[in-house]
């Protein structure tokens, strides 16, 4: 069995997956092995394994035997391990160093690099893994390199010919379980003449 990772911050009591063995009479369920820090707890009838205290993330992914006995004759048995996994809870959102930047781009440059962004987040693994997006494009006058941050525009600008200043939000977003966080920065890019 191997179910649904589950939360460091998971509660206790909480279910986490049921085992089920094929046999025409009652059977009486078990944790036979694997689990010496005792943080799950199986119902004997009807093989439901919940958490039975707080998680430790150090301590897992933690493999247990789920033993199920002839309820009338306990030398006949079988068993199957349960592999547990915990992830760590995505506690931080993308912080960028400042969320407001100016930047000036002279008129007539071709399709070029304005500024590389760079956002933090202080969760490790893939709650810290970060991708960033534009979210208002101008009339796809900007793109950013999602992996990079760097921001650019897509074609030469004309100052008699087009607004003199955009505001381009962008956005960092982590890879977090269970949900994704974002950090926002708005990029005020002033066309010079």
């Amino acid at each position: 069995y191997h179910p649904a990772p589950v939360s460091e911050k998971t509660p206790p009591d909480t279910f986490v997956v049921e085992i089920r063995a094929l046999y025409k009479l009652p059977v009486n369920y078990s944790i036979a092995s694997g689990d010496e820090k005792g943080y799950f707890i199986i119902h004997s009838s009807n093989g439901i394994v919940r958490t039975s205290k707080n998680l430790k993330l150090e301590d897992f992914p933690v493999n247990f035997n789920v033993r199920a006995t002839d309820s009338s004759n306990a030398a006949i048995f079988n068993e199957v391990e349960v592999k547990v996994k915990v992830v760590e809870e995505n506690n931080f959102p993308p912080v960028f160093p400042s969320s407001l930047l100016e930047e000036s781009l002279p008129e007539h440059s071709p399709a070029t690099e304005i500024v590389q962004l760079k956002a933090q987040d202080n969760d490790t693994g893939r709650n810290g893994f970060l991708t960033y997006g534009i979210l208002n494009g101008h009339g796809l006058k900007f793109r950013i390199n999602e992996t990079t941050g760097i921001l650019y525009s897509t074609a030469p600008f004309d100052y008699e010919e087009e607004p003199i200043e955009y505001q381009v939000v962008v956005y960092a977003e982590d890879d977090g379980i269970p949900e994704k966080k974002r950090g926002y920065c708005t990029v005020v890019i002033k066309i010079t003449d």
